[in-house]
């Protein structure tokens, strides 16, 4: 494989601390790479110097001089005065770049929901990200570096986007440089895992499953003592060596030391004894929606619920996931009683005690001047964790708090830092109700494994909004949607059962099996302006953008084909044949032109 760029005894230090010591290390055509390692430990920093966004402090990197590196950074990017439109495609007339079919997968895949007219400084976080990712994709690079890509993509989007890297380039043509705490993402799109811990980066072949196991080997052969974090790499392998059928069915490394290594791992929770104690805590009651409806605020007649009916057991495990918009955050607040339904009722135990892990971490703004271990002091000294008692020291350790850590003052803690501060704040608490609204934002991989240990233990119903399919199937029995319609739907096969919803919903066609029927109709989408084209004008176009895709996918591998045979008529001078051909080949790219010129017209209507 070709050499495509790389770095010669990188350094960089800040202060006192060497964050990076001597590093060298290359990228290849082909390399599909992902980081890992702890927030602070230098990843971002890494990937900066290898797409030569900053200098190190000594060494050098190098690169192939006909290399083209595109680069995502974490932080906003985009020029806020320019339209989305020109953000993304420059000053390019609409009719080049549709005719661009990868330009316009991208288009349809990371920014179908956001007005192509719009100023970007009018846009949410979100929706500048992006915008940032589909500028980046649409340009042809040699190398991709993506600094946290999935950090505001939906389920929906991260299963898009690892499509879109596994398809890019051929097997051993372009390469990319991910770090993402996504490790659903890692596994299904890299062949190469970089883990950059104290200084140095350990390179390991395959994704996330084969690096789990590769520490854990590594650890053991070389006596490392560090019995809780191996005990928790032991636990994660045993999880994926257990867990989901898709991520077992192609194992990419060797089964039989996996199994050596994991016999004497327990499986990850026992389902029967936590249901007995959360039981014995809770009663038989917990909470049930019933019959519950809610309109959108403005209430315009449109339903954010429609008639949805939940009840929650004691012990239940329960992944959310949904479009954005369709409110799962505000089903959270329903059970938790802070929204009251337009109709319907909510039935709440009488022993029944919620906490709520919130995207937002203003709960902490009051404990800002205390230290980690008295915020968690104030509350109790010891504390009962499926069934061990623990020590406040204990607990906050367990979660990644070191004892100089512990005596860090809240304000001064990083967003990861926090997260892990307020999800410790809600257990001491002793809930046994307990709802996570993304809960893994802003944490890295060792901390996720070690939240996913303590929620392992934790005896009670536990409800998880998340677009991290990940910690949906590692941490919940059972996964629902809301696909903007109204209705709350059972996923007995998971998240790849929903997304084939959304991709039949988008299609247009009505979906039946397990829970309510689905169709794309009833997505919630924004009030229409005055004079703009209806909602049900709009469903239509985004049908015929989906059917026109189509059929253009379908003239394209036409083309193919009658490219091979007029190749084997050329051999053979069968000029009929060439001719008859080339009249095929004139036919479809009049009818490919008709169809992009449709495409354009219904992407106009939508505003994309």
């Amino acid at each position: 494989m070709a050499h495509l760029l790389g770095g010669e005894n990188l350094t960089v230090s800040y202060a006192t601390r060497t964050v990076l010591d001597g590093i060298t290390l290359g990228l290849e055509e082909g390399d599909r790479i992902g980081m890992v390692g702890r927030n602070g430990d230098g990843k971002s920093t890494l990937m900066r110097l290898l797409a030569l966004r900053s200098t190190p402090d000594s060494g050098r990197v190098t690169k192939r001089g006909d290399v083209n590196v595109g680069y995502l950074d974490q932080s906003d990017v985009l020029d806020g005065d320019l339209t989305v439109g020109a953000a993304i495609v420059g000053d390019q007339a609409d009719h080049e770049w549709a005719r661009n079919p990868q330009i316009r997968e991208i288009m349809g895949g990371l920014v179908s929901d956001v007005d192509w007219h719009a100023n970007v400084h009018a846009l949410s976080g979100g929706q500048k990200r992006r915008v940032a990712l589909a500028k980046l994709l649409i340009e042809d690079h040699d190398v991709i570096m993506l600094d946290e890509p999935t950090n505001h993509l939906d389920v929906e989007g991260v299963a898009w986007l690892a499509r879109h890297l596994k398809t890019r380039w051929r097997a051993n043509q372009g390469a990319f440089l991910v770090v993402t705490h996504d490790r659903w993402f890692l596994d299904e799109v890299c062949n190469k895992t970089w883990e950059v811990h104290d200084g140095i980066v350990d390179p390991f072949e395959g994704g996330y499953a084969a690096y789990v196991l590769a520490r854990a080997e590594r650890d053991r052969m070389a006596s490392v003592v560090e019995g809780k974090r191996q005990q928790l790499v032991k636990k994660e392998l045993a999880w994926l060596r257990r867990g989901a059928p898709a991520r077992t069915a192609k194992p990419k490394f060797r089964i039989e030391a996996a199994n050596a290594l994991i016999a004497d791992v327990p499986a990850p929770r026992d389902s029967m004894a936590l249901s007995k104690m959360a039981t014995a805590r809770q009663g038989k009651d917990v909470l049930d929606l019933e019959n519950v409806s809610l309109n959108f605020q403005g209430d315009d007649g449109r339903k954010l619920f429609d008639n949805i009916t939940l009840r929650l057991a004691p012990g239940e495990r329960l992944g959310l996931v949904g479009v954005n918009g369709a409110g799962k955050t505000t089903l959270l607040k329903l059970l938790n009683g802070e929204v009251t339904p337009d109709a319907g009722k909510l039935k709440r135990g009488k022993t029944v005690v919620t906490a709520v892990l919130t995207q937002e971490v203003k709960e902490l703004d009051d404990v800002a001047d205390l230290r980690v271990i008295e915020v968690i002091e104030r509350e109790k000294r010891s504390f009962n964790v499926g069934g061990k008692e623990f020590t406040a020291g204990q607990l906050v350790e367990q979660l990644g708090f070191t004892n100089q850590k512990q005596w860090t003052p809240v304000k001064d803690l990083s967003g990861g830092e926090r997260r892990r501060l307020q999800l410790l704040r809600l257990l001491v608490g002793e809930p046994n109700v307990l709802m996570l609204d993304e809960p893994t934002n802003d944490l890295d991989t060792d901390t996720l494994a070690a939240v996913e240990d303590v929620l392992d233990g934790w005896p009670g119903t536990l409800v998880v909004v998340s677009h991290d399919r990940y910690l949906l199937e590692r941490v919940t029995d059972h996964q629902m949607a809301l696909l903007g319609d109204g209705k709350l739907r059972g996923l007995p096969g998971g998240v790849d059962q929903y997304l084939e919803l959304r991709e039949a919903a988008l299609a247009g066609s009505t979906v039946t099996g397990g829970g309510n029927p689905v169709t794309s109709a009833g997505q919630a989408q924004a009030t229409t302006p005055a004079g703009g084209p209806s909602e049900a004008e709009k469903r239509e176009a985004r049908k015929a953008l989906n059917r026109i895709e189509r059929q253009i996918k379908k003239l394209d591998q036409q083309e193919k084909k009658l490219h091979d045979d007029m190749v084997k008529s050329t051999e053979k001078s069968d000029f009929d044949a060439l001719a008859e051909q080339n009249r095929q080949l004139k036919d479809l790219a009049d009818e490919k032109d008709t169809l992009e010129l449709e495409w354009l017209e219904a992407s106009e209507l939508l505003g994309d």
